[in-house]
């Protein structure tokens, strides 16, 4: 292949790659205008976000070894087209389920694409250092996706409704499919096993299910029955998953990687990683537009600072990593996301932006932008060359279903208290201030002091009507810090899992595919001695 071509397919990849986050960024900034338009509580705008990485993390691993099966191009066009067809459904849709219905199918057509990308990147940068500069830079993309998400997404709100975020789909997949048609080159594995239908169905609906809980719980009561019978069932769902794929001859999630300790601990702190973002983003959203009262437009150039700092910090990494050792960038990225969860938790009403929410925000982005390059570089290393797109699938599922538990945990848990302290004021709101269906809207949402804030009422009521408002973004922010809390808790933890568990001395070069086996045997991972040490 020519250097011309490598360098023009790179780019294409990059595209699609661009398109899947963008559509994990964009949604956030048309949530607003979605539940107040739908009439939708909180936990309806969880399953707006939700929806998308339910179905995208479950079909990762099936559409993974199916890349390597049937070749990843085939799965980068077929993804690209059905993702532009689904987005239409969501383009005129003019209630929720329909909504939910187009974030679900396009989520399903993104887990097609999103393996690909890497596994194609593997496959065309055979050179150790030119591959892991390629996954560095691939890994920023999702920082000018979270750049372009907010921006594009308030421009869009400012002019038409929240319907043109799908729009915006359509045309990015139509140049991105024309790109990997022209410019692209096929690969799939020499040799494949049976796909395994039973474990891919067997770990959707061990996820879906548990999800399910962990966002209606706020409704339902923590310890109902439903709550407590979906854990349940998730549970026993999960571990027949699980047994099913130490058993088959074909597993769709290989169980032997997570015996390697530079497969295991970089998934896990990538998928720890992913559980805070995806969750701040969720609660950043609620923040600037509900409680700061920000347009669309000017929530998008509050964020852009984070996605900078996301989108520089990204390649940098990975290639320092290979100087330093996999082990400290993973463990300096989770303290500084740790950090910035607990910064971001002491937020309070008067708050400025500048002494604590940036802080907040770039700290978290630079954690993440640290820890997703030489993890997927680690990760990808720990597989054999013809289970590139099995590799890059379970990378991926890693992150998305890190991301999806963050915004079903983290924002139920902001979601429980803030209905709690919340139900019993909007009880006592007068009907001439609220009708019953805002009063419902308000008991669920602190988004809806934008409709509160807009509805013409009698000049008496004004008191009440700012007494409510500032009630209701104290309970947001409160629950917000617990959240917040508990989050950094986890990934601190997590820091000193993988600063115990992975070798200070390993590289992402000194693994390759070939050695999996041996080291799975082994259950020990060193890297190989360089010439220095030899002598």
């Amino acid at each position: 292949m020519s250097r011309t071509r490598q360098l023009s397919a790179f780019a294409v990849i990059c595209v699609c790659e661009l398109l899947i986050v963008l559509d994990m960024t964009i949604i956030n900034v048309a949530l607003p205008q979605i539940g107040i338009e739908l009439e939708t509580s909180i936990t309806g705008l969880q399953w707006v976000v939700d929806a998308y990485t339910l179905t995208f993390s479950g079909f990762l691993l099936a559409f993974g070894n199916l890349g390597d099966r049937y070749g990843r191009k085939l799965m980068l066009a077929g993804g690209l087209a059905g993702l532009g067809l689904s987005s239409i459904i969501g383009a005129v849709a003019d209630d929720m389920a329909w909504v939910l219905v187009s974030r679900a199918l396009m989520g399903f057509f993104a887990a097609a694409v999103l393996p690909a990308t890497l596994a194609i990147i593997t496959a065309i940068f055979p050179d150790p250092k030119e591959k892991s500069l390629a996954i560095g830079i691939w890994s920023s993309i999702a920082g000018v996706a979270v750049a372009i998400g907010p921006i594009s997404g308030g421009y869009l709100l400012t002019h038409f409704s929240w319907h043109s975020v799908f729009w915006l789909n359509v045309p990015v997949a139509a140049i991105a499919l024309f790109g990997v048609w022209r410019l692209v080159p096929n690969s799939k594995a020499a040799s494949v096993g049976r796909l395994d239908w039973p474990g891919v169905v067997l770990s959707i609906a061990g996820i879906s299910i548990g999800v399910f809980a962990i966002i209606e719980a706020p409704r339902y009561g923590w310890l109902s029955a439903t709550t407590l019978i979906g854990f349940a069932l998730s549970v026993v769902l999960l571990l027949s998953f699980i047994r099913r794929e130490l058993t088959t001859d074909s597993p769709v999630l290989d169980m032997r990687l997570f015996r390697i300790r530079p497969f295991a601990l970089p998934a896990l702190a990538i998928a720890v990683g992913y559980f805070s973002l995806f969750g701040f983003l969720f609660l950043i959203t609620q923040y600037f537009q509900g409680v700061r009262e920000y347009t669309p437009l000017a929530f998008g150039i509050a964020t852009l600072p984070f996605a900078a700092a996301l989108a520089v910090s990204a390649p940098t990494a990975t290639v320092i990593a290979q100087k330093v050792g996999t082990m400290p960038p993973l463990v300096l990225g989770l303290v500084l996301i740790g950090a910035g969860l607990i910064v971001g938790g002491q937020v309070e009403l008067d708050s400025s932006y500048l002494t604590l929410v940036l802080p907040a925000m770039i700290l978290l982005a630079v954690g993440i932008a640290i820890i997703q390059g030489p993890a997927t570089e680690s990760i990808m290393s720990s597989v054999p060359i013809d289970e590139a797109g099995a590799g890059s699938a379970v990378n991926d599922t890693t992150r998305e279903i890190g991301g999806t538990l963050g915004v079903a945990v983290i924002g139920s848990i902001a979601s429980s208290y803030y209905l709690t302290h919340v139900r019993s004021i909007v009880e006592g709101i007068p009907a001439g201030l609220m009708n019953d269906t805002e009063k419902e809207y308000a008991r669920s949402s602190v988004l809806s002091v934008l409709q509160i804030r807009e509805r013409d009422i009698p000049a008496f009521f004004d008191p009440s009507r700012n007494a409510l408002i500032d009630q209701m973004k104290q309970a947001a922010l409160t629950g917000s810090s617990h959240a917040s809390y508990l989050a950094a808790g986890a990934v601190f933890v997590c820091a000193i899992v993988v600063a115990i568990g992975l070798p200070r001395r390993y590289r992402t070069s000194g693994i390759v595919g070939d050695q999996v086996d041996a080291l799975a045997e082994e259950k020990v991972v060193t890297a190989p001695p360089t010439p220095q040490e030899q002598r």
